[in-house]
């Protein structure tokens, strides 16, 4: 009896060492996918760009004799930027005007010589060449009449240029020279100036944004222009409008991705060239879509990927092809299916086959004994690979 019960001592002895040994499961946070009707939207950096910006240079040489505007004022077109002293070109068009009176008034005693020869050939009182003098002359004198006149339109044109003004309405800079100085014609920069409404936000999209969207175009998914949704770095969600208007028609090489631009009105100047903007882009319709937190995907090199934990509490690696963020939430186009259990926190303490000790919580719910949300805004195009301006 004593061997038999120093046996059964020894045995659990032996069993309690081999649970003692065993570590213990790695706890876990799972929810179960969710199923959804979403409208996906493909999101983007951008910064807003002019849709006209002039370097204004004057067109004659002289010196500034006013500057007639406020440094970043906003003007209108036609008005008065800069008066070059206009004394020189006031003589230059009065002398101009002058040789013109002087070329009309030998036309007119042209003119009377040839009338006088043509009546004076058919009585063959002057030669034949004398009256074709006369013609010849008649005829350089209605010439140099019309040099004259086209010299006057010059000088009365580069007077006109000694007043610089504002060739499109917007937004003017400051001031590059001030009265006294001496610009040149065609180089002296004066001044830059663009135009606020409406403005442009430009965005890049990579290969696979400019693949998905050439197709939806090309069924006619959106209609003609597609519509854009855009926010600033300093608000919630995209309360402003706008309309695609512009495909560059080439990639950049260097780093795959084509440039794109948006139009926005611009009416009560919230928007300035330069302005960082976020846009987002009507990627799908309407549609059913299983939808998971981002913290539980995994990366394998190139393949993204979910543990799902199945029967017996052990998790199964399992590839999947993921979508936008809609919400908070990221789609999963394939791979995965709705009401399937997955770990969405803990994903770097488990390895693929484990058996896991779970949590469970709602999909976008905290976790026990935390502050913050399993939710993660992921400002990303179509793929993983953000989408650059």
């Amino acid at each position: 009896v004593s061997a038999a019960a120093l046996a059964v001592s020894g045995c659990a002895r032996n069993e309690a060492a081999e649970q003692k040994a065993m570590p213990p499961l790695p706890q876990v946070t799972v929810a179960a996918a969710i199923s959804r009707q979403v409208t996906e939207f493909d999101e983007f950096t951008g910064r807003f760009e002019a849709v006209e910006r002039v370097e204004v240079r004057p067109r004659v040489s002289g010196y500034i004799s006013s500057v007639n505007f406020k440094d970043g004022s906003e003007v209108r077109k036609g008005d008065v930027l800069f008066v070059i002293d206009p004394r020189p070109y006031v003589a230059e068009r009065d002398k101009a005007r002058a040789q013109l009176a002087q070329a009309r008034s030998q036309l007119a005693l042209a003119r009377s010589e040839r009338d006088r020869a043509t009546q004076l050939v058919s009585q063959h009182a002057v030669s034949r060449e004398e009256f074709d003098t006369r013609t010849s002359g008649s005829e350089q004198a209605q010439a140099n009449v019309e040099a004259a006149q086209a010299a006057l339109d010059a000088a009365a044109l580069n007077l006109d240029f000694t007043r610089v003004t504002a060739p499109i309405a917007g937004r003017i800079s400051r001031a590059l020279v001030t009265s006294g100085n001496f610009v040149t014609n065609g180089q002296t920069l004066l001044t830059t100036l663009v135009s606020l409404d409406p403005i442009y936000v430009s965005f890049d999209g990579d290969e696979k944004v400019y693949l998905k969207y050439t197709k939806l175009s090309r069924d006619g998914a959106h209609g003609g222009r597609n519509p854009v949704q855009v926010g600033l770095a300093d608000e919630s969600g995209y309360p402003h409008q706008g309309v695609m208007v512009f495909v560059d028609n080439a990639l950049d090489p260097a780093t795959g991705t084509i440039r794109s631009r948006a139009l926005l009105d611009n009416r009560d100047r919230l928007f300035t060239p330069g302005l960082f903007a976020r846009l987002r882009l009507l990627g799908a319709h309407e549609h059913e879509a299983v939808l998971i937190n981002d913290s539980a995907v995994g990366t394998d090199q190139t393949v993204r990927y979910v543990l799902v934990v199945g029967a017996g509490n052990k998790a199964e690696y399992r590839p999947v092809q993921l979508g936008p963020v809609v919400d908070g939430l990221r789609v999963v186009e394939s791979g995965l299916a709705s009401g399937e259990t997955i770990v969405v926190n803990g994903l770097q303490r488990v390895r693929p086959g484990a058996q896991v000790q779970p949590q469970r919580v709602a999909m976008g719910e905290k976790r026990p004994g935390e502050g913050v949300t399993l939710l993660a805004r992921n400002a990303s195009s179509a793929t993983d690979s953000e989408a650059r301006p």
